[in-house]
């Protein structure tokens, strides 16, 4: 029954999609690329979260509630001052300038190679982390709603394998053939169906906690579960609490006021006005998301005692036992067309960017529209290939999916974050400084997180073992307190970025000072009430703090 469902709402999504955008020119770039500066608060809001909130998000959190509890929520409650902050102060920068991507920005700013290189960081944050944890999460949710293993016969890692070929492949079909549109249609549908699934689990996992009564669950879960709620996280934890003001906050300003796959929903708005209500409605949504992402896990810890084989099946694997085959089909088939979303808006930002940034630079200058389509396509067809090879791979991660996403993205989030904000505050620092950033930066913190790490990690370990500790509390603390957190470093490294890029502009200024100009394509008006609103969602995040 479950399969017949998750087959009939794919398909008639899919149909859905193909009749709403059958008359659509794909040939011109226009068309393929961007939907016109036409979209509405709400059109904006529900795309924001629809591509951030997909199968990598819902698995690989509630993965991490299941084995921390509550305290993991930061990455959702804190992403909504990142939201207010980039709607308050980075949208109207951006928007009053008419860009349309990220790379644009920094062009003007900077000059056409330091574009190229933030377009190829990019790139490769989209082939490499963020494509191949959404293949790899939506195959693993699939393969335990439905326990395809055994369905099939198969051993597991084959099973994540043709999960995730399969998926990647229906995905190519979408993106590449289909256009901006196509993806936007469909999110339309899965949307609602994510949100409406999303809160049936909690649902169904507190009536099974409390007996029948939801109530009796919360009470329940509450008094069985109190270390699960303890929102400051200790030196051991995933989150510790002082990384909440350093790295934490880098992390959410990069991906909501940096990350093209992100903001080119907001650069679609048919004003400034328009663009922000849009990012503070997402914003409100966001600070409530964690009943739909953390909830479950902590439900999963109290339903399963702690007993799964990977802390990231606690979501699947709570879907199964709670929801009816009928609706598990139907929630299955909606969570397939969220990551199909974020893979698809992923996919067309990666063609973007390379039809847009590097093909019509480096490659065919004068390239028409229909070359650069098809460059992009192409591109597309070999990053989605890419991310498909390497996902069935991140079962591997020793400390589970999003703690891979995360770590993996600090190595790009922190320099192309501190480029930008220089680019901002700043009309004399040249290019020079943010090209050395942008390469320096990387390689710092790839050396720190690949070589000085775990030097010092596995010296502490020796003299621990020297000194005859065997306790795993201890060792854990040991092993934790032997070298910065990697949110830590990325802190450090947002700082000492900065200061480089300060300090060549101090040696060399730019010549030709930076003037930041006026767009007259759309309406740039602020918000009268962004600032107000923006206070009270700040409040609500804070005051989640005080309660737990």
């Amino acid at each position: 029954m479950g399969i017949f469902s998750f087959i009939g709402f794919t398909l008639l999504v899919a149909i859905y999609a193909w009749w709403k955008t059958r008359s659509t020119d794909e040939k011109s770039a226009d068309g393929y690329y961007l939907g016109g500066r036409s979209l509405g608060a709400i059109t904006i809001a529900g795309s924001l979260l629809l591509t951030n909130l997909s199968a990598e998000q819902i698995v690989g959190l509630n993965g991490q509630a299941f084995t921390e509890g509550v305290l993991v929520m930061a990455w959702e409650t804190l992403a909504a001052i990142a939201m207010v902050l980039t709607a308050i102060w980075l949208l109207p920068k951006y928007m009053k300038g008419g860009i349309t991507t990220i790379p644009e920005f920094i062009e003007k700013r900077f000059d056409e190679n330091t574009k190229a290189i933030l377009s190829v960081l990019f790139l490769v944050a989209f082939s490499i982390v963020l494509l191949p944890t959404i293949l790899y999460s939506g195959s693993l949710a699939f393969s335990t709603m439905f326990d395809l293993p055994v369905l099939l016969g198969w051993s597991k890692s084959s099973t994540i394998w043709l999960c995730v070929w399969s998926i990647g492949l229906i995905g190519v079909i979408y993106a590449i053939f289909g256009g901006l549109k196509a993806v936007a249609v469909s999110d339309l549908i899965n949307a609602i169906g994510l949100l409406i699934g999303g809160l049936l689990i909690p649902y169904f996992g507190l009536k099974l906690v409390g007996d029948g009564n939801m109530m009796d669950g919360i009470n329940t879960l509450w008094t069985e579960n109190q270390d699960k709620f303890n929102v400051t996280g200790g030196v051991t934890s995933s989150i510790p609490v002082g990384t909440i003001f350093t790295g934490m906050m880098i992390a959410q300003m990069y991906y909501w006021g940096t990350n093209q796959s992100i903001l080119q929903r907001v650069f679609g708005a048919k004003s400034l006005k328009e663009g922000q209500k849009g990012m503070m409605l997402a914003a409100f949504v966001k600070f409530l998301i964690p009943i739909i992402v953390v909830l479950p896990g902590i439900i999963a810890w109290n339903v399963f005692n702690g007993n799964l084989d990977s802390a990231d099946q606690a979501y699947p694997e709570l879907v199964r036992k709670v929801l009816p085959p009928a609706l598990l089909g139907f929630f299955a088939a909606v969570l397939f067309g969220a990551v199909l979303s974020s893979f698809n808006s992923l996919l067309n930002s990666s063609a973007t960017l390379f039809g847009f940034d590097l093909y019509k630079k480096f490659f065919k200058p004068d390239a028409s529209d229909l070359q650069t389509v098809k460059a992009g396509k192409l591109f597309g067809l070999i990053v989605a290939l890419i991310s498909m090879t390497i996902a069935p791979f991140i079962a591997n991660a020793p400390e589970g999916l999003f703690s891979y996403i995360q770590q993996a993205l600090g190595s790009l989030s922190v320099p192309i974050l501190a480029v930008v904000i220089v680019g901002i505050l700043t009309k004399k620092v040249p290019a020079l400084g943010a090209k050395v950033v942008l390469i320096a930066g990387v390689l710092m913190y790839l050396v720190s997180l690949l070589i000085i790490g775990p030097h010092f990690t596995n010296e502490a370990l020796s003299e621990a073992a020297s000194n005859g500790i065997t306790d795993p509390d201890q060792l854990a603390i040991i092993k934790a307190q032997a070298y910065p957190h990697f949110l830590h470093i990325m802190g450090i490294l947002f700082v000492i970025n900065v200061t480089i890029m300060i300090i060549i502009g101090m040696l060399k200024p730019k010549t030709d000072i930076y003037t930041p100009t006026t767009t007259d394509v759309i309406d740039t008006t602020p918000w009268k009430y962004a600032f107000i609103v923006g206070a009270i969602i700040t409040v609500l995040v804070i005051s989640t703090y005080l309660i737990f």
